[in-house]
């Protein structure tokens, strides 16, 4: 996708959120967002940015939000800018062509004054503009997203409250509450509860008063300002600036004074708060919980940075301490005989009212006006311009209102998330629908993403012999997440370690809340089909921690005939996917990237399963995952022609790394193996879910709905033989035909050779459009229904799309600068990006020991090792044969993340008698890639790398168990890895 069609979606995209900004009378107005469009997408997509984000105008009838202005390119921005007026500027990290400093400073040359701020993806990224030398004064702030788009309405808050608080507290007497915090990370979870705690309050002031709507819009544009200071002087200037209109304070114990860090700057402050405003709520923030007796000290409230209850505890402090209505139908003479409360409401009494009735508000304009006022601008502005002489006759004055009322509707769901309950788009057969409030999270971002652009991609029209779709997809958000742990009590296990058996138990005996419970109960009266339930953390699937696998996903068949039965397992598996954020890999995985797990906020996605059912079965034809980019392209294969991973029948095959079919999706009659290679590396088995009427356990874990069925067994269907070959024994060759006698072989022939399906079309071209869409290399996940091979065709399913690379920076090396008697390692097909000069440690598979009967052993082994290790703080490098974390024992070591947990470079080691390909496609591979780990490939007795076993083999062992030797060196080892040429090497300290 070139960059005017990227330009031309964004416009697309953009439609129907301009129509909010027209009514809007001061403040930011005009926001210019400087982002790739996936970014873009998410900032405005996620928790309903026109309701949720800007509850202040759209849920009080007020006004209307700021436009969003959104560009992909740093030339695009300037341009821009020179011709329209902006209020403020957002960029983010990854902006093509220029860094965000760059840009940001060319800006200010062009626009003095103009407000510029920066949004990080997350907190890994603070560490990239932490230090610089062009950061102070580049912009008027720094922001943290980390998922939770409210962070939004806090830039957009602070900048107005920014500029409007000296004439609001002049003139209104606005109260002003006074943020002190120079953590990033910190401020960037406070003003987003700030605002929407003071804006919920507000509003429910409003409610309880009665007031109209002159007065409604006086008291929100008078609801109290929030103000920040980074340092101990900024702070008491602020303080002495707005003495008599002061709030609140909130401040941290440590942070600059006098131009240093002073750990008692935050008590300072406070004693000088208290010498001029002694009644003054003070809430003091810290993430030693010992400062909670000095707060008691200086007589104010304390709060815990680290607490599990963060944002229930900042509510609290608000709460406790800072203290339009219906459209009535009238007939000819005027007098009222119908009540419209809601828009549904409207539309329903538009069938039924009296024709008087129509053409009494006709002629004045009171329906676009009523409709304009709350918000519903699209149908107000088509209803303007109509007058009732244009009809006949009042039935068609009747059917134009109707049918604008629903053209309207169509148009503002198509490709959107629509609440439950409310009317999707005609036609729509593949939905994303919220069933709780809050964050989509990560998954459930990618498949609202994805239905945008399946919706106004144009991807169908491009491939007509393949359906495109995403399976229909229902969205638990994050809100019913942070409830259930509440009401349940649990918020406890997130401080200390508990068995994870017990862990799962006490998360099934909770309570989903009432309200969810009955639209699961309506929900599954309507869906009979079979269901997964994800997992949808608010880090999964980003940008620099996927967190692929880490949590569960449960199978369920959905077909027993008690419906109690059905709610009790969806249920289940609900509150098993929470309990999954405590998980041993979990926890591991957040200790490995610097977060705390009590961050994290679950969403839950709810999907059909793609598939048929074949007897007691149910499957997918065939399913798989893509790539992008190809870190080990073979034969004339370039890296960006990408690689595809198929098998039959349930994904997870796949995505544990067995024995599947590898392909290039741009040139699919490429075999990447000769058929005897293939017939002894094929597929044997495959998984289905099991139907049937039978009561689950899901604690049993994520298998506990499938089986594990023979490849002969696939041939039930005959549609499968487009999957299937047949290794002729007596020739030597495969042959097409699956009824032939012999072995079968998985290698999809009849597709990817003979286009009976246009797979690898379908996967370039989605590769592609979400590649551009999301700015970065991508993998994605998917299943194919292959049809009855009659009357029913193909359907390709996207089920996730993920970012391939979360690495920002680049790093440099040069093959022919290298020694090779300076090295331990040297790969050419590797994986990472930078230098690494810390690691004493190094520990190996010792190639004489090795026994492929013995892998599952050396899980426990290694294990053992890496837990020492990891208490003591250390990483270390790791080196082994065959593929780390698969599934299958015989084709390497299957460990689980949290197994190797302090592994920070991870090799992949041919030996002389056990060579297998290398872990592309699993989660496990997705997460150590992703998070920047070294992920090295050397293959035997090639040019391509080498390892000095006989150096290695001669260093003295730190410890040793039956499988594994450890070594400490006195000095570190150097790991230097250059992602864009796949090259690494490890010197010899």
């Amino acid at each position: 996708m070139n960059r005017e069609a990227l330009s031309a979606l964004v416009r697309q995209y953009k439609t129907d959120n301009d129509i909010y900004h027209d009514l809007m009378q001061f403040r930011v107005r005009e926001i210019l967002l400087v982002a790739t469009i996936y970014d873009a997408f998410i900032l405005e997509e996620e928790d309903r940015l026109t309701e949720t984000i800007f509850g202040e105008y759209h849920q009080l009838n007020l006004s209307t939000a700021p436009r969003i202005t959104s560009v992909s390119f740093g030339e695009e921005a300037l341009e821009i800018l020179r011709y329209r007026r902006f209020d403020m500027v957002i960029l983010t990290m990854r902006i093509d062509e220029i860094s965000p400093f760059e840009l940001a400073r060319k800006i200010r040359e062009q626009n003095a004054g103009l407000p510029v701020l920066l949004l990080l993806n997350d907190n890994t990224e603070i560490r990239l503009v932490e230090g610089r030398r062009d950061r102070p004064g580049a912009f008027d702030k720094i922001f943290v997203w980390n998922g939770d788009s409210k962070i939004f309405l806090a830039m957009i808050k602070y900048i107005e409250d920014k500029l409007n608080v000296v004439k609001d507290t002049r003139i209104g007497l606005v109260r002003v509450i006074l943020l002190v915090e120079d953590s990033t990370r910190y401020y960037s979870r406070y003003l987003p509860i700030l605002y929407s705690e003071i804006m919920r309050q507000t509003q429910r002031l409003i409610a309880d008063e009665g007031l109209n709507d002159s007065k409604k819009l006086l008291r929100m544009r008078a609801r109290p300002k929030v103000l920040m200071a980074e340092s101990y002087e900024e702070a008491a200037e602020l303080i002495d600036r707005y003495r008599e209109c002061l709030l609140a304070l909130i401040s941290d114990v440590s942070f600059p004074e006098a131009g240093v860090r002073e750990a008692e700057a935050g008590s300072h402050l406070i004693r000088y708060v208290r010498e001029r405003i002694p009644d003054l709520p003070i809430l003091l923030q810290s993430a030693e919980p010992a400062n909670a007796g000095l707060a008691g000290s200086l007589g104010a409230s304390f709060l815990d940075k680290g607490s599990a209850n963060l944002t229930r505890e900042l509510t609290e402090f608000i709460f406790n301490y800072l203290g339009f209505g219906d459209f009535v139908f009238r007939d000819a003479a005027g007098r009222p005989i119908a009540r419209a409360q809601t828009l549904e409401g409207f539309k329903e009494l538009l069938l039924s009212v009296p024709d008087d009735s129509l053409v009494y508000h006709a002629v004045r304009n009171h329906f676009s006006g009523w409709l304009m006022a709350r918000g519903e601008i699209q149908i107000a502005r088509k209803l303007q311009p109509v007058k009732v002489s244009d009809f006949p006759a009042v039935a068609q004055l009747r059917e134009h209102l109707l049918e604008v009322y629903r053209q309207v509707q169509e148009s503002r769901t198509r490709g959107r998330v629509i609440q439950f309950g409310e009317s999707p788009p005609a036609g729509a057969q593949h939905q994303v629908i919220r069933l709780a409030e809050g964050s989509l999270g990560g998954k459930g971002r990618g498949m609202a993403f994805l239905h945008l652009l399946l919706q106004n991609g144009g991807l169908q029209e491009q491939v007509p012999q393949m359906g495109i779709r995403i399976p229909r997809t229902w969205v638990i958000g994050t809100g019913e997440y942070e409830g259930y742990l509440e009401r349940s009590g649990l918020s406890g296990l997130f401080r200390r370690e508990e068995d994870y058996a017990q862990v799962r138990k006490r998360f099934l005996s909770g309570e989903l809340s009432p309200s969810l419970r009955e639209k699961l109960q309506a929900f599954l009266q309507a869906n009979p089909r079979p269901l997964s339930v994800r997992s949808s953390g608010l880090f999964e699937d980003s940008l620099s921690q996927p967190f692929s696998g880490i949590y569960d996903t449960y199978l369920i068949g959905n077909d027993h005939p008690d419906p109690r039965e059905r709610l009790r397992q969806l249920e289940d598996a609900i509150k098993l996917v929470y309990a999954s954020t405590l998980s041993p890999s979990a926890r591991s995985y957040f200790e490995a990237i610097g977060y705390k797990v009590e961050e994290e906020k679950m969403a839950v996605l709810l999907q059909e399963v793609v598939g048929r059912r074949v007897g007691r079965w149910f499957y997918p034809h065939l399913s798989g995952v893509a790539q992008s980019y190809n870190y080990y392209p073979v034969a004339y294969l370039e890296p960006d022609d990408g690689i595809a991973v198929i098998g039959v029948g349930l994904g997870k095959y796949v995505i544990d790394g067995e024995k599947a079919f590898r392909f290039c999706p741009r040139y699919p009659r490429l075999d990447f193996l000769l058929p005897e290679e293939q017939l002894a590396g094929t597929q044997d088995a495959f998984y289905a879910l099991e139907l049937g009427e039978r009561r689950l356990d899901l604690s049993a874990g994520e298998e506990a709905t499938l089986t594990r069925l023979s490849i002969q067994q696939a041939q039930a269907q005959p549609v499968m033989g487009l999957c299937l070959s047949t290794w002729d024994w007596q020739n030597g060759r495969l042959v097409l035909d699956p009824r032939a006698p012999g072995p079968r072989i998985a290698n999809f022939a009849n597709i990817l050779k003979y286009d009976a399906v246009p797979l690898a079309e379908t996967l370039c071209l989605v590769l592609d459009i979400v590649k551009s869409a999301m700015g970065t290399p991508v993998e994605i996940e998917f299943a194919v229904d292959l049809g009855d091979g009659e009357r029913e065709g193909p359907e390709f399913h996207l089920l996730q799309i993920k970012p391939l690379l979360g690495n920002l920076e680049e790093y440099h090396l040069e093959a022919q600068e290298l020694e090779r008697r300076d090295l331990l390692l040297y790969s050419e097909r590797a994986m990472g990006n930078g230098k690494i000069a810390d690691l004493s440690d190094l520990i190996y598979v010792d190639p004489r020991r090795f026994d492929r009967a013995h892998t599952v052993q050396m899980t426990g082994e290694l294990d053992g090792l890496n837990a020492r290790l990891v208490r003591e703080g250390r990483r270390y490098i790791l080196i082994g044969p065959g593929r780390w974390g698969s599934k299958d024992r015989w084709l390497g070591v299957p460990v689980a993340w949290n197994n190797i947990s302090g592994a920070r470079v991870i090799v992949e080691a041919e030996l002389a008698d056990f060579k297998v390909d290398p872990s592309l496609g699993s989660h496990f591979f997705h997460n150590v890639t992703s998070m920047n780990i070294g992920y090295f490939e050397v293959p035997f007795g090639s040019g391509a790398g080498f390892i000095d076993w006989p150096w290695l083999e001669a260093q003295a062992a730190h410890e040793r168990t039956e499988h594994f030797c450890h070594l400490r060196f006195a000095r570190p080892l150097v790991v230097k890895m250059d992602g864009r040429k796949r090259l690494s090497a490890v010197f010899k300290p």
